[in-house]
């Protein structure tokens, strides 16, 4: 049963995790960045693996950023027991099944699809979140439990249907906005749409490089970014020849793609 739980990494989302699991459960957080754990009161704060081994942790949940991501595990597991589920919350799951695999610890990957910097976290019925399905049971009990109760809703996919879906769902909007943000200039529009467009890139540019980086370097974004392309060069056809026929039909094809 999970009663100890250690996050690794005091950022954005290991502080979320730490401060919404804490009441409910005994938390503790390690970072070496160890101005990064000072407002947690409700968490042990652990400046060393072996305070790590003291705890003795039943979870731990790896919350750095997907390239310190494997690093950290290697660098903790020696400091935790056999019986102690690993988690992790990558975005991008890419080899992270065969580190498992060749773990002698249970595992659970999940990942939280938002930002605490950037949704609204008193009210997560609009966000999801994904459990991979290879993972432990209990692990995965513990998690369903743990989201459900926040409002997310759950979604469960293997390793590779995880990726293949991030691909579809982040890097089509993630792409098609960084295009967008690539062609403002200085000035002024007055335009509603334009306004929206605007607020969501902003918002998209606020998040961290890194997950920016992991989200777009998926191995399954590069077939997505090529569609993008592909409808440019068609819609700038259209344009170019002024066929009001074709355009009046790719307008509909679009309506049918976006229909519920």
């Amino acid at each position: 049963m999970i009663k100890k739980i250690l996050v690794l990494g005091a950022g954005n989302m290991g502080a979320w995790f730490v401060e919404s699991l804490c009441l409910e459960y005994e938390v503790a957080v390690y970072d070496k960045n160890v101005s990064r754990m000072r407002y947690f009161f409700n968490a042990h704060k652990l400046l060393t693996p072996n305070e790590i081994k003291e705890f003795n942790p039943d979870l731990l949940i790896n919350a750095v950023s997907l390239q310190h991501t494997r690093a950290a595990f290697e660098e903790i597991i020696p400091f935790v027991g056999e019986s102690c589920i690993l988690s992790d919350i990558t975005s991008v799951k890419n080899g992270l099944r065969d580190f498992y695999l060749n773990s002698t610890h249970r595992f659970v990957s999940t990942h939280p699809m938002f930002g605490p910097t950037f949704a609204n976290v008193k009210d997560l019925s609009n966000e999801s979140a994904i459990i991979i399905s290879q993972s432990d049971e209990e692990g995965k009990e513990f998690f369903r439990d743990f989201y459900g109760r926040l409002g997310l809703n759950i979604y469960e996919y293997t390793f590779e249907g995880h990726d293949q879906t991030i691909a579809y769902s982040l890097s089509i909007p993630f792409s098609s906005t960084m295009v967008f943000a690539s062609c403002m200039k200085k000035q002024e529009a007055p335009g509603t749409t334009f306004k929206k467009h605007m607020k969501i890139a902003e918002g998209l540019l606020s998040e961290d490089d890194y997950l920016l980086a992991e989200i777009l370097f998926n191995p399954y974004t590069e077939e997505q970014v090529e569609k993008i392309r592909d409808q440019l060069k068609y819609l700038l056809k259209i344009i170019k020849e002024k066929d009001f026929a074709e355009m009046q039909g790719f307008l509909n094809t679009l309506r049918e793609n976006i229909e519920k």
